[in-house]
């Protein structure tokens, strides 16, 4: 069995471009599947039935982690992880028939993502002082980031080539080398144009990299490091919130839709497969719409008396 899960996890290091996340965390599930298996007495992926796989579920159930029950969310994922190895068990080991197929996982309540309201983020981006080269460079990403929506990981890998001044639009390679265009306002040009050639120019100096944000020593910036100077921006602020890099993405997305931007439009700046994904900043709509409904109708607020 331990062969079959190697076999498989380099089948999925060559369609995943060698995602140390995805690895490991496929090795994970399939390899605590198979203690379970060991544990019942089985040696093959062959003998499992769909009663194993409900025992195997009861038994995730009763189990305990550092913070409690095991969550729902870290079942579905188990189970999800094991119907993809069981589809390649299928497709090019020969194994007959997949027992977590109809197997449901437990239903996983939708989250609202966090966003900015526009004047928090009007507030957050408007109090860097643009004369300064290190608040030049730090308001240029984070107006470029909520400008096009883009994830930490994608701000981080900007190179200078995939930006078009011609056309005011950056070419985003994102999850999974899903290509994407996405366009960049007036504002964001402008501190874009006067960042490269104000800091990052002066910064990066003799270095061959193409990398578009940098630090003061020239070099690339890093996920942490962009979470790292958001949060202490905001608590320099006062904001008193808990700030994180797709919280603006979030943002962009809530704050198009309010303004009345298509849904599919929306979904391909994401640049999301599936509508279903976008759907969710629907809802968040509609929770702005609330809070400024209770915050703006004079009788929202009222106390309520009998008629």
């Amino acid at each position: 069995m331990n062969e079959l899960k190697q076999r498989f996890l380099n089948y999925i290091d060559q369609i995943n471009s060698g995602s140390a996340h995805t690895h490991a965390a496929y090795e994970r599930d399939i390899s605590d599947f198979i203690a379970f298996l060991k544990k019942e007495g089985i040696t093959s992926f062959a003998q499992a039935d769909r009663i194993i796989v409900m025992n195997y579920i009861a038994d995730l159930r009763m189990r305990d982690g550092t913070l409690g029950a095991m969550k729902n969310t870290s079942i579905a994922r188990k189970l999800s992880s094991l119907r993809s190895f069981y589809r390649y068990l299928n497709e090019y080991v020969g194994i007959q028939g997949n027992p977590f197929l109809y197997m449901k996982g437990p239903k996983l309540a939708r989250r609202i993502p966090e966003f900015l309201f526009y004047d928090e983020m009007e507030r957050f981006l408007s109090a860097f002082d643009i004369e300064d080269p290190v608040g030049l460079s730090k308001r240029t990403m984070f107006e470029l980031m909520y400008a096009c929506g883009l994830r930490v990981s994608e701000v981080v890998s900007l190179c200078i080539s995939d930006i078009d001044f011609n056309d005011d639009v950056l070419h985003i390679t994102g999850k999974g080398d899903k290509q994407r265009i996405v366009p960049f306002y007036e504002l964001a040009k402008e501190l874009l144009i006067r960042y490269l050639h104000e800091v990052r120019e002066a910064w990066v100096g003799q270095k061959k990299h193409t990398i578009v944000f940098v630090n003061q020593r020239g070099d690339g910036l890093t996920t942490r490091g962009v979470q790292y100077l958001m949060q202490k921006h905001a608590d320099v602020l006062g904001m008193h919130v808990h700030i994180h890099p797709h919280m603006f993405r979030h943002s962009f997305a809530t704050h198009l839709l309010d303004n009345g931007a298509d849904l599919r439009l929306v979904q391909e700046l994401l640049g999301h497969s599936s509508l279903s994904t976008t759907q969710i900043y629907v809802h968040v709509s509609q929770e702005r719409l609330k809070h400024v409904y209770e915050h703006a109708h004079p009788r929202a607020n009222a106390h309520a008396t009998s008629v």
